[in-house]
């Protein structure tokens, strides 16, 4: 089928001047061009293009049994890793026997369950996190339901927080109710 490039052209033009009055404070007459981004997927045709109002992170659940798609979330936006704390010294940490890694591996475990308890407890449905976390940490996330989605960059990060009216939040224990955002 050929497609006007008129009507195409249009259709484009309106987008425009929709993102536009969606990001524009007209009290101060500002625009901020920062908050809209032009993405680009290959394979589609121009006549798919379509608006979106708010973010388009193009990342996956962080485990592929966690739930694709998600309603009335409530989103922490982290900014610190799922990881237990690295000991604070240049020391090496010697595992000599079974009941030395057996003792380690259950600090992580609290450590990793204190975290997604502190999430919870705040009431999110939904993990975004700025930095990566080990397999043990998904899967723990898996097993308590809530899904996650790691390595979701800085600028996005900001987006997502300015999208949602959530707060970006730099450590667990800092996470509350009145910082997540809604989508």
């Amino acid at each position: 089928a050929v497609v006007s490039t008129q009507s195409t052209g249009r259709k484009f033009a309106e987008m425009a001047v929709d993102a536009i009055l969606s990001v524009a404070d007209l009290d101060r007459k500002d625009v901020s061009f920062d908050l809209i981004k032009i993405e680009c997927k290959t394979g589609g045709a121009l006549e798919d293009s379509q608006l979106v109002k708010g973010v388009i992170v193009d990342k996956t659940m962080s485990h592929s049994q966690m739930p694709k798609e998600l309603k009335d979330v409530k989103l922490a936006i982290l900014t610190c890793p799922f990881e237990p704390p690295k000991p604070k010294t240049k020391h090496n940490l010697n595992v000599g026997s079974v009941e030395d890694y057996n003792s380690l591996y259950k600090f992580e475990q609290e450590k990793f369950c204190e975290m997604i308890k502190q999430v919870k407890d705040s009431g999110a449905t939904l993990a975004i996190c700025q930095w990566g976390f080990d397999d043990e940490a998904n899967h723990l996330c898996l097993q308590n339901e809530l899904p996650a989605v790691r390595w979701v960059g800085g600028p996005e990060i900001e987006l997502i927080a300015i999208a949602t009216g959530g707060r970006i939040v730099p450590r667990f224990s800092e996470l509350s109710s009145d910082k997540l955002g809604f989508a």
